[in-house]
């Protein structure tokens, strides 16, 4: 509609230029125009308080509307047939403030006007008179509302006031109260909404409600219903002229004001200076906000749930662990949900012990996974992943929560209104507050807030805390962090973009995880207020152990997504955190836990289900072995089950071998054994790949335990269009180690190269395409790193699995041999001896130094630097001599 006078950006926020009396034309002209045509205008004013609120990487970017962007209100009970939420919202900014004012005539080389609510409303009040508008004011404090009343008909007779509303601040930001409010205003015919409530309050408000209250237009004027009533004093001209309104307000209130105009506002001046823009051309409006339809159900019954076959707008997956007590009640509010939608329900059971699965089958239109063992959160999601089918989005939610009415429709319309990768729910606690569940990226600042201050000081500033405390932020949509894991919406695209949840995070920080990954994507996070679910918080309860858990998986994420200076500083505010609480007693015994990383271990893990869960996808693993008889077992007793079941092929190719290997490996059921007289690896491998045709390949070391789950999730990443080659994650298992061979591995995991690459976690697999890079494995000591070789480094998918443990070494002596041997085959493959993974030595020794984060991490790098130094220097004498394959014996036991 607005498409015909300037506009400009600045700092993300689409101004429109105007002189005054233009301004006002447009404002009235609106409010004299037909509603059913054009619906409602909402106008407020820019200045740097108005970058910072809204404008680019802002706490509310995203929420309001412009010039360009028509939005859609909340509705009420989600109503979406609600007479006034069918108007969309059209938005005018004006400039408002001296700097803006300058960087608009810089821009356009023309001289633009300031145009402050305090300028604009007695032109606009004057024009109201004379078109017979009525005006309503809606904010400032009773008592001022009250002197307003006085005061207005005496000054302007004409006028016709359609009435005074001074909700509280509480009133605003609670949405019931706010719809009562919306409709009070309604049923008084608004013509002209004169809204005080203070920036951002104010604008927030009037994105969420305004269009409900009636009024043709809304004017976000903030101090106006003050200035009008007299109780706040306007400045001078010559001070407004000279853009010192600021300073004049500072000096009338510096209580209030100084934050704003001293710390929060200079950002905003630099913003604008590096975010400008001139916006040419003819741009008209457009919807950014697509109010859901009630479609008809053609395949659904109302209240029940689709098949796996069927299209669903939204494919639930919910994980239980003994929630007996509440899975009724989540199951019979998702039935309300499912009579207006295409809802599918996956319950993954992580092996329940109490009546959950009895419950389940109570609901034949609920498709279960009996996992028959508890692979944790992210493990128990992996698996409903398999179920998940065609679908609009995909709709995590704990057990332990009901879902109000209306609650999925509301987030599935914030996903198209901001076109946002996941969204996330309103949740009330049991006694219906508002949980506090808004979540800022963890750092070492916000850990630091958290570990000394805690809950206390909520309203300490957002740099300082993880968690969002502002009520305010609870009672508006906007852009996010991350939020807990109890609900969140995904696009579908987005979920298959990302892929399986990192099953290292058993409990507590997957979600931190799966949010860093989705905003690493590019997706937006958004939280809507109208998406309302009550948590029971039963979930997995509280222990010593579960809270020790969280803890370290905190340091966990943090080594994940951090650098090793971060992660050993994050490590030490985490455990400062815990020692400045031990006289509290769900913190006592944490500090020995966090410090103490050999206890780790310890902790609550997934284990396996012996069949694997249904939907396993097919693949081959093969198992080079020469004389393993004492470990081979070990490695095949959670593949064997699968083996016998026909779901995946099993190779075990002996080379060489003179002990019962081969008879070990037939003893269990589906297992195929090759024999071979050649003692080569290599050899091995290639008679395995020329006896089977299957696809994906998993290429497995003998010693090696790989967990069904990992090597679920590498065939479910394998099978992915274009994927060529993957591994499962990894961990060392040092345990009865020499402390040498303990630093030395703890120095190596720190380095980058090591979690990137293909080699060193014993196995590795490709999809056919990938398998395709080369025709046979040739004869090098190393075929992990010749593997790594031939793909880049976008190629390789690290999988988030449960780690794979690589036991390592025992004895000084056991690891000099293993590095010998390593570094021969880095020889035999690039002709040097070259740092693994193709990395030159440089940057090995570079990423060595980066890792160094105090002196135990000091002492590591040594180790490790002179352990490698002297297997290469041994290597090198060792040329002319004839050697043998180096083998640890001291892990095999």
């Amino acid at each position: 509609m607005y498409s015909t006078h300037q506009k400009i950006s600045l700092g993300g926020i689409v101004v429109d230029l105007m002189d005054q009396q233009d301004a006002v034309k447009q404002i009235i002209d609106h409010a004299l125009a037909s509603q059913e045509s054009v619906g409602p205008l909402s106008v407020v004013s820019a200045n740097l308080d108005h970058i910072v609120q809204f404008g680019n990487d802002s706490r509310w970017r995203g929420v309001l509307g412009d010039s360009t962007n028509i939005t859609r209100p909340l509705r009420p009970g989600n109503d979406p047939v609600h007479d006034d939420a069918k108007r969309g919202m059209h938005w005018l900014t004006f400039l408002d403030g001296a700097p803006l004012v300058a960087q608009a005539n810089q821009i356009t080389q023309q001289s633009w006007p300031r145009l402050a609510g305090s300028d604009l409303i007695g032109p606009l009040l004057d024009a109201a008179e004379q078109e017979d508008l009525s005006v309503g004011f809606l904010g400032g404090q009773p008592h001022v509302q009250q002197q307003l009343a006085a005061t207005l008909p005496a000054d302007r007779p004409r006028l016709r006031v359609s009435g005074f509303w001074a909700p509280s601040r509480a009133d605003v930001e609670n949405p019931q109260a706010s719809f009562e409010l919306a409709e009070q205003i309604r049923q008084s015919q608004t013509d002209i909404l004169v809204v005080g409530l203070g920036k951002p309050r104010q604008e927030l408000w009037m994105a969420s409600y305004g269009a409900l209250t009636g009024a043709k237009v809304l004017l976000a004027f903030g101090a106006v219903v003050d200035f009008l009533a007299g109780v706040v004093k306007r400045s001078p001209a010559w001070v407004s002229d000279n853009g010192l309104e600021w300073a004049w307000r500072l000096s009338l209130e510096p209580r209030r004001l100084a934050q704003r105009y001293l710390v929060n506002d200079p950002p905003g001046l630099l913003r604008i200076r590096r975010e400008r823009a001139y916006l040419t051309g003819r741009i008209e409006p457009r919807e950014i906000e697509n109010l859901p339809q009630v479609l008809e159900r053609l395949q659904t019954t109302p209240g029940e749930f689709c098949s796996a076959p069927e299209h669903a707008e939204v494919s639930i997956l919910v994980v239980t662990y003994n929630n007996a007590d509440s899975i009724q009640d989540l199951l019979e509010s998702l039935r309300s949900e499912a009579q207006n939608m295409h809802l599918r329900v996956v319950v993954s059971d992580n092996g329940s012990t109490d009546d959950t699965v009895e419950i389940l089958r109570r609901h034949p239109d609920v498709l279960v996974l009996e996992n028959r063992a508890n692979l944790g959160y992210a493990g128990g999601i992996n698996m409903a992943r398999t179920l998940v089918g065609d679908c609009d989005a995909v709709l995590v939610l704990n057990p332990d929560l009901t879902v109000s009415p209306g609650a999925i429709a509301a987030l599935t319309a914030r996903m198209r209104r901001s076109g946002a990768g996941i969204v996330v729910p309103k949740l009330l606690e049991s006694d219906g507050t508002t949980y506090v569940s808004l979540r800022r990226e963890p750092n070492l600042t916000r850990s630091l807030g958290d570990a000394l201050f805690g809950a206390r000081l909520s309203s300490r500033p957002g740099w300082t805390t993880e968690i969002e405390f502002d009520s305010e932020s609870y009672a508006h949509p906007h852009q996010v962090d991350w939020a807990t894991g109890a609900a969140l919406l995904i696009d579908a695209k987005l979920e298959q973009q990302l892929g399986s949840w990192d099953e290292q995070f058993f409990l507590y920080s997957e979600e931190t995880d799966y949010f860093h990954r989705a905003r690493s994507a590019g997706a937006r996070i958004w939280y809507e207020p109208a998406a309302v679910m009550t948590h029971q918080m039963g979930g997995s309860g509280s222990s010593l152990e579960l809270n020790a858990l969280m803890a370290v998986n905190r340091v966990r994420y943090a080594r994940k997504h951090g650098t090793a200076r971060y992660a050993a500083a994050f490590h030490a505010l985490v455990a400062l955190h815990h020692a400045a609480r031990l006289n509290k007693p769900a913190h006592r015994g944490l500090f020995a836990r966090i410090a103490d990383e050999k206890s780790w271990h310890g902790l609550p893990s997934g284990t396996q289900p012996v069949d694997g869960g249904a939907n396993f996808p097919h693949g081959a693993v093969i198992i080079p072995a020469h004389n393993e008889a004492r470990v081979i077992a070990r490695t095949l007793t959670p593949l064997a089950p699968l083996a016998a079941a026909g779901t995946i092929d099993v190779i075990v190719a002996c080379n060489g071998c003179t002990d019962n290997t081969a008879d070990v490996a037939r003893s269990f059921a589906g297992v195929r054994v090759l024999e071979s007289s050649i003692p080569s690896k290599v050899a091995a491998l290639n008679l395995a790949d020329e006896s089977t045709d299957v696809f994906p390949r998993l290429y497995l070391d003998a010693d090696i335990t790989l967990t069904v789950s990992a090597l679920r999730m590498t065939f479910e990443r394998l099978n992915q269009p274009g994927a060529l080659t993957a591994r499962p994650a990894f961990e060392y298992d040092t345990s009865g180690a020499t402390w040498p061979v303990r630093s030395f591995y703890r120095a190596r995991r720190r380095l980058p190269s090591t979690n990137k690459a293909l080699w060193g976690a014993g196995a590795y697999a490709m999809s056919a395409s990938g398998r395709a890079r080369f025709k046979q494995f040739p004869e090098f000591t190393g075929d992990d790193l010749f593997v790594d070789l031939q793909f880049g480094t976008g190629e390789k998918d690290i999988v988030p699995s449960i780690p794979v443990k690589v036991v390592t070494p025992r004895t000084l002596h056991a690891l000099m041999g293993i590095l010998q041997r390593n570094y021969r085959g880095q020889t035999e493959i690039t002709g040097q001896a070259a740092a693994p993974s193709g990395t030159s030595t440089k940057q090995t020794a570079i990423e060595l130094a980066r890792s160094i984060a105090g002196p135990g991490s000091a002492l590591d790098a040594a180790v490790y630097a002179g352990l490698v130094l002297s297997a290469r220097l041994k290597n090198r004498r060792a040329k002319s001599e004839k050697t043998t394959w180096e083998r640890d014996e001291t892990s095999r036991s």
